[in-house]
């Protein structure tokens, strides 16, 4: 049977070919291997018969191309079977840039990676000049870098400065310096788009070339001197044995300078060897964990129109923004105004830094309503729960609410601690109590826990899955447990820190041992960020519904009675200055050898544990949880991954010693014979 046609081909009366992607049975375009090879041989067809010039173009609605097809990612045997695709792959955007005839790439929506890399190969770019308007090369999120002549191209368009910059980072540039740092040659309505290409092909202006001091950047001599800089920058922020990509993206271009066909190759070598390294397969494991969260919202699900939130402080405040940012009407209910001025306030401030144009500000602006009095329950498809975490309050709050709910609204509680099952003790319909649980800051931690209990229906459970894709969030469903998954099992690890301080160790060293394992930041500069009244109240509930030993929190305690609560209040562990920790000089202190062992095994047990008790459905869930949740250090692909990746007889005999030394928080949890065996 032959394989459906995912380019159509076209040339009109003026001589003009009109290559047009459709990718057969999927919403977004993307560069399989099949794909490319049939663009190769519609190319070699032009190249024998040159048209007047060459537009292509993308029938999806929602974009040009997103890039390679990362699932392909996962076949490569090694780096010889990674390196014929890719160059393969080179090859085709070779024959694109060789047409003898003006190319133009008409881009609406978003060009990455791979697709972006495809336009690169074009001699003009047109693009839609509006918000949605995303050009990049975000491989380096994947552990590898621009394989289709991107680390070249980019270059020798843009300048060396900018084109390390969008690829160094990962980061998307938009509408807004599309054109002036020159990805684009013009920007038009989409109305605009066929004719402006059309027009180009007729006038053949001048190609884009970077500014003369850019180009000298790429000199030989030159290049020696701002290498070191550029590795540099990236240093400040992640070591090449945590991710080799970015330094090899630099290393190429300080070799070749962007010039010549070594260029190309070298990039192909480099890319197929960087797919052989763990940094790339669990980044690439991630990536495809994020589309199955992704997947989860029910596509029949009745999309949330109205949220009544109740409780303005942080949390309450900030998923009310959210909201209202996401396109939703929101009322926000406390107990008097004075509690919910500083949330719309606050509201105000993330409408500012995320919405440029002036008129949808003002829109996100009227979709939030303070509600003192609670008028928009009766209206409301979710009704949200944010108050402080007290059982018998909430359940007092239920019974004032449940009676004026929509027969069919959601009511969620953002408990962070509270198992669902007190709570919905009372409720006249517990079925339809449903745990979504945020984690802070709102706008920037992707995860949501969507959280069952005894008495929860499922298509409810389902609705709440929907609601945080709607959101733009990443819903994890898990059963109601203490603590969930992600407090669950940071609690440990936040412990541990505690236990190591305790002993002498200095703040900042217990930090640094963690962050040079990779994480984001060390537990304790975590404990602030999330808020040390936070940390303490459900560290010990946690602790107690488990009956799990905990370390003496007197330094804490002492903390929080000076309302030292954290970032939040300027002072925790850590004094903050302007969004920062100020963090003491430990000269000549070391942390112990086995302190990471420490802090990250206790963890990893405790998602054993998770697994065990079937808190959640699978490991991938629960990897996925963790690092959505906490930041858990990406390039290992999650704890569970990295035990496995470690050896699962490794970290028992690690275990097991560490509980000799240190006691039994550190004794193997059974969960881990499941995992050995390769049942779990």
């Amino acid at each position: 049977m032959n394989t459906p046609s995912a380019w159509k081909m076209e040339r009109d009366a003026e001589g003009i070919v009109w290559l047009t992607l459709d990718k057969p049975g999927t919403s977004t375009n993307t560069l399989s291997q099949a794909v490319l090879e049939e663009l190769g041989a519609l190319l070699a067809q032009l190249a024998s018969n040159p048209p007047k010039g060459v537009v292509v173009r993308s029938a999806k609605a929602n974009g040009f191309i997103a890039g390679a097809d990362i699932k392909e990612f996962t076949s490569f045997k090694g780096a010889e079977d990674a390196y014929l695709l890719i160059r393969s792959g080179q090859l085709v955007l070779d024959k694109l840039e060789q047409l003898p005839c003006p190319t133009v790439a008409a881009i609406h929506g978003f060009a990455l990676g791979g697709g972006f890399e495809l336009a690169l190969a074009c001699r003009y770019r047109v693009a839609v000049q509006d918000e949605r308007l995303s050009l990049g090369l975000p491989e380096v999120q994947l552990g590898i870098h621009p394989g289709f002549g991107g680390t070249v191209r980019c270059v020798r368009l843009i300048g060396v400065k900018p084109a390390m910059q969008m690829m160094l980072t990962g980061r998307p540039v938009r509408v807004d310096k599309a054109l002036q740092l020159g990805l684009v040659d013009r920007l038009v309505t989409a109305a605009e788009l066929d004719s402006a290409a059309r027009d180009i092909i007729h006038k053949k202006p001048p190609t884009h070339r970077p500014p003369f001091a850019e180009q000298v950047l790429s000199w030989p001599i030159v290049r020696s001197f701002v290498k070191p800089s550029l590795v540099a920058q990236v240093a400040a922020k992640t070591k090449r044995e945590h991710y080799p990509a970015p330094y090899a993206i630099i290393d190429l271009w300080a070799a070749h300078g962007a010039r010549g066909q070594q260029a190309y190759e070298a990039e192909a070598r480099s890319i197929a060897q960087l797919f052989t390294t763990e940094t790339a397969r669990n980044l690439v494991r991630i990536f495809l964990l994020q589309d199955r969260l992704k997947s989860m919202g029910s596509k029949g699900a009745q999309p949330v129109r109205h949220v009544h939130v109740v409780g303005a402080g942080v949390m309450g405040g900030d998923i009310a923004a959210w909201c209202a940012l996401r396109g939703l009407t929101v009322t926000l209910q406390d107990r008097a105004a004075q509690y919910v001025e500083p949330a719309i306030k606050r509201a105000h401030e993330l409408f500012e830094k995320r919405i440029k144009d002036p008129g949808q500000r003002a829109d996100a602006r009227n979709r939030l309503e303070a509600d003192v009095e609670g008028t928009g329950v009766e209206d409301a498809d979710v009704v949200i729960e944010a108050i402080f975490e007290n059982l018998e309050a909430k359940q007092e709050l239920y019974a004032r609410l449940e009676p004026r709910m929509k027969p069919t609204a959601l009511l969620a509680t953002n408990t962070s601690s509270i198992t669902l099952e007190p709570l919905a003790a009372k409720l006249a319909r517990p079925e339809r109590l449903v745990g979504l649980h945020f984690f802070n800051p709102v706008p920037q931690m992707p995860l949501v826990e969507i959280v069952s209990g005894e008495k929860t229906d499922p298509a409810m459970a389902q609705a709440g899955v929907s609601f945080a894709r709607q959101l733009d969030k990443l819903p994890v469903p898990c059963k109601s447990a203490p603590g969930f998954i992600v407090n669950r099992v940071l609690m440990p690890y936040l412990h541990e820190a505690m236990y190591a301080a305790q002993e002498g160790v200095p703040l900042a060293v217990i930090d640094e041992a963690a962050v040079d394992f990779g994480m984001p930041m060390g537990p304790v500069e975590l404990a602030d960020v999330v808020g040390l009244d936070v940390a303490s109240h459900v560290g010990k509930i946690i602790a107690a519904e488990l009956g799990r030993p905990a370390p003496d929190l007197a330094q804490l305690d002492a903390l929080l009675a000076q309302k030292r609560l954290g970032k939040k209040t300027g002072a925790g562990f850590y004094e903050w200055k302007d969004g920062k920790p100020v963090k003491p000089p430990a000269a000549g202190v070391s942390a112990p050898a086995d302190l990471a062992d420490r802090m990250i095994l206790v963890l990893v047990n405790e998602c054993v544990a998770v697994l065990r008790e079937g808190i959640a459905a699978d490991a991938d869930l629960i990897d996925a949880a963790v690092i959505f949740g906490t930041g858990f250090a990406p390039f290992r692909g999650g704890p569970l991954a990295y035990a496995r990746s470690r050896g699962v007889q490794d970290v028992v005999a690690r275990l097991e010693a560490l509980a000799d030394r240190y006691g039994s928080r550190f004794r193997p949890d059974p969960g881990w014979s499941a995992l050995a065996s390769g049942k779990a």
